[in-house]
């Protein structure tokens, strides 16, 4: 059982018995794992505070062959966003990006585009105050790299170009559609939602956010994007209803 280590990144944690948690992590050697960390509820743990939510820390741990959770040995403080958790909505749109992580990252497969990415959106929200276009961002990516999301230039059906007018999409059809082409129960994206998704596709966060014209995506877009990922995980998330809630 020899001692692994690893960068990763807090997507929860929670109480087991009177002085231990559960951790969920994704680390970036080995993807998405849950273990135990003995001792974190203790005033006086080794811990301290690297187990908050979206933690960015340095992870040591024990993984057991036939074991589903490793055991949690160290871990070291990379980056702290607990400052920016301070705000209500932002606190609730990092929430959000955790349990989506949680929910549609395999385990046990690392991917480095999204361990960026997560932190990414996590920088995006504490630099520029805003939350909106780091999440669409952060939700726009996890459905294009786990593959779900269809082609938004194109009606799926007559070939027609989208984008000088709405297009029409819902999470149990495979692409968007023209208004000619549409069926019962799409949502509509604007032509402005589709110019923003192209813009986000092209460039990264951290230079879209510090442009004067970033694109500024509807709620269309991010409704949508929460749809596919919630038809794919097969459940609510939490935090969405929450979060439209809050807003």
């Amino acid at each position: 059982m020899p001692l692994r280590d690893s960068e990763a990144i807090v997507l929860r944690s929670f109480p087991l018995g009177e002085a231990d948690r559960i951790v969920s992590l994704f680390t970036r050697s080995m993807g998405r794992i849950r273990g135990v960390a003995r001792g974190a509820r203790r005033t006086k743990s080794q811990f301290g505070s690297t187990l908050q939510m979206l933690s960015h820390v340095r992870v040591w741990f024990y993984e057991r062959e036939g074991r589903d959770l490793v055991r949690i040995s160290q871990c070291e403080l990379v980056e702290s966003f607990l400052d920016v958790q301070k705000d209500y909505s932002a606190g609730l749109a990092l929430a959000l990006v955790c349990e989506v992580s949680e929910a549609v990252l395999p385990e046990h497969e690392p991917s480095d585009p999204a361990f960026r990415l997560i932190l990414l959106t996590a920088h995006a929200v504490r630099e520029t105050g805003k939350f909106a276009l780091p999440l669409s961002y952060f939700l726009l990516w996890t459905v294009k790299l786990a593959g779900w999301l269809p082609d938004l230039e194109r009606c799926a059906k007559c070939g027609k170009a989208l984008g000088a007018e709405p297009a029409y999409a819902a999470a149990a059809t495979s692409g968007a559609m023209c208004a000619k082409c549409r069926k019962p129960g799409m949502v509509m994206l604007s032509a402005k939602t589709l110019a923003a998704a192209g813009r986000m596709l092209e460039t990264r966060l951290d230079r879209l956010a510090g442009q004067p014209d970033a694109p500024l995506p509807g709620a269309d877009l991010d409704r949508y994007l929460l749809d596919v990922i919630e038809r794919q995980i097969e459940r609510k998330l939490n935090t969405r209803r929450m979060l439209e809630t809050a807003q």
